[in-house]
């Protein structure tokens, strides 16, 4: 035990101090990419053809991008001759309405929005969670379970993941929906008790990811049941994941 204290004296206070402050993101960390129209050659279509998931289209010449299929490989903006699109460092991509994920130059993203008075009096201050992979990579169930290591430390906000869905307040999903896991995606959801939510993490579990429109998958946890936020990513940063939970929670 002595061994043990003395090794915490050692390593100090290990737990970041978000959201009172940001950890540096890493060099080749992408964020929700910047589109410059000007940039954008109006009979230029590389973007678009090396998107391995469709999420660029081009109507008019207006650069359109779907964040909740995008799977921030880079290759976009890579491909691109000018800087039509550049990816920042922001991290903050969580969204109650999937439509807002439909960015252009025009169009910004809108963040997710706190729950409605009678949700948050009941959550605010515990939340529990029980996870579903849905027939995910294991990339964004390692990225959710990193929020329970000392580093991050989930808990501290009220927010832990249960064994059961009989007592959890809500899901959090992770994966494309396999067909072998549709049937106990809803029996989990007919299990967790009024009221409840339903959080959809990674590209996956918003849209199909890679792959989308697949005939063994779902395009999307939200065409099964209703989902009140959708954290983009494949995977989504551990700062993403829990920066869209403090959001929804007003703590953020």
């Amino acid at each position: 035990m002595i061994k043990v204290l003395r090794a915490r004296i050692f390593q100090k206070y290990r737990t970041i101090k978000f959201p009172k402050t940001v950890p540096q993101l890493p060099e080749r960390y992408l964020g929700i990419p910047k589109i410059n129209q000007d940039e954008c050659k109006h009979d230029c279509a590389e973007c678009i053809e090396v998107c391995p998931v469709g999420a660029i289209s081009k109507i008019s010449g207006i650069i359109d991008l779907d964040l909740g299929k995008c799977i921030f490989c880079g290759k976009c903006s890579g491909a691109c001759s000018g800087d039509a699109i550049v990816f920042s460092k922001d991290y903050r991509m969580a969204v109650t309405d999937r439509s807002s994920l439909c960015i252009s130059e025009k169009i910004v993203l809108r963040r997710a929005e706190t729950l409605n008075k009678e949700m948050l009096r009941i959550f605010k201050r515990s939340l529990r969670l029980r996870q579903v992979s849905a027939g995910g990579c294991n990339a964004c169930e390692a990225d959710v379970n990193v929020l329970g290591t000392v580093g991050w430390d989930l808990d501290r906000f009220g927010i832990k993941f249960v064994a059961s869905p009989r007592h959890a307040d809500g899901l959090l999903v992770t994966g494309s929906v396999t067909k072998n896991m549709r049937k106990a995606l809803l029996k989990a959801y007919e299990a967790v008790p009024e009221p409840k939510i339903v959080i959809a993490v990674g590209s996956c579990a918003l849209s199909g990811g890679l792959f989308i429109s697949h005939d063994e998958t779902g395009n999307g946890v939200d065409t099964i049941i209703p989902v009140d936020l959708y954290i983009p990513g494949c995977p989504p940063h551990p700062l993403t994941i829990l920066d869209g939970l403090l959001r929804i929670l007003g703590r953020c």
